[in-house]
């Protein structure tokens, strides 16, 4: 079933934008355009997670999650152009799950959404097991297995791997992993990601000439194969 999205932000252009990509990547999307009618959107289309724009008419983003924490803990993420330590503590204060600063990429936005509704996913929730190309992937029970086979990789490996996997045949940019990997503590660059990569690579016998599994997609980042017949 797919996630449903609310997009709360007073600027058409944004809410078409946001709603385009969300919608590739197999999101329900919703918009509103300012607070007043994001609360009533909340009760009749009841999201998954709420993008919310600080600056509106009526009743800004501030306004908005005041209003919403006494009655929904749904996560939102805060997306504004203001920048400063003060107004981005606000939000965290009133209730906001993360924020994301004017101008950004869409695919460090999707990187984001998807950290946000794993954290907010109930503790029973079936996991998901990736599987493709011979390789499985387990994430409740963090493991890797090639053709059946146990891969012993660090919880580093397994994050990168897990991310290649999930969008496997598209590119996912370097600075995408970097900024996915920060939520267990890797504080490395974009240059150090790749020792991390040329050591999952030798775990599962891949090879950088003729790869089976990671494809490098040179000055952008890498793909994970898709499934070959």
């Amino acid at each position: 079933m797919a996630r449903k999205v609310l997009v709360v932000d007073d600027t058409r252009n944004v809410q078409l934008m946001i709603g385009d990509f969300l919608s590739s990547q197999e999101f329900e999307v919703q918009a509103a355009s300012d607070g007043r009618e994001a609360l009533q959107a909340v009760e009749a289309y009841k999201p998954d997670l709420i993008l919310l724009d600080i600056m509106m008419p009526c009743m800004d983003g501030y306004q908005f999650i005041s209003q919403l924490r006494k009655s929904s803990d749904v996560p939102v993420i805060m997306i504004t152009a203001k920048q400063q330590e003060a107004d981005i503590i606000r939000g965290f204060e009133l209730g906001a799950d993360d924020y994301i600063t004017k101008p950004f990429r869409l695919r460090e936005l999707l990187v984001r959404m998807r950290a946000v509704l794993r954290r907010a996913a109930p503790n029973g929730e079936p996991q998901p097991v990736l599987e493709i190309n011979g390789i499985a992937l387990d994430q409740a029970k963090h493991s890797v297995k090639k053709d059946g086979e146990n891969i012993d990789v660090t919880p580093l490996e397994f994050q990168i791997l897990y991310m290649l996997m999930r969008a496997s045949g598209q590119v996912v940019r370097r600075a995408e992993l970097a900024i996915g990997l920060m939520e267990n503590g890797y504080t490395g660059s974009e240059v150090t990601l790749k020792i991390h990569i040329r050591n999952l690579r030798q775990k599962l016998g891949d090879t950088l000439d003729e790869p089976r599994y990671i494809e490098t997609v040179f000055g952008i980042g890498y793909r994970f194969m898709e499934a070959t017949e």
